[in-house]
């Protein structure tokens, strides 16, 4: 799914860690210890830091309830690191 909304350039709406959460995914790929992993810009939603914004690290077998939203993804973010040091074991889809 987060593959998907990176292709169709769409915000995915999705829950994570007890939070609604709406994000922009700008990668997706694999930590150093083969997990899988989502780097993305979180437009709006709840957070365990009380960050309604800004960029987030999320393992994707901790998301729950995502699907595509009709909005559009403003992804590349001017601060995107295409090269993310979190994606050390590969990235699978990028902006």
């Amino acid at each position: 799914m987060a593959c998907k909304a990176l292709q169709s350039k769409k915000c995915l709406e999705l829950d994570y860690h007890g939070f609604r959460r709406v994000v922009e995914v700008h990668t997706v790929g694999r930590s150093s210890e083969n997990t899988l992993i989502l780097r993305a810009w979180q437009v709006r939603g709840g957070s365990l830091g009380g960050e309604p914004a800004g960029w987030k690290l999320m393992h994707l077998d901790e998301i729950t309830n995502a699907h595509l939203t009709a909005e559009r993804s403003m992804a590349p973010r001017p601060d995107y690191n295409p090269k993310d040091p979190a994606m050390a074991g590969g990235i699978i889809c990028k902006v």
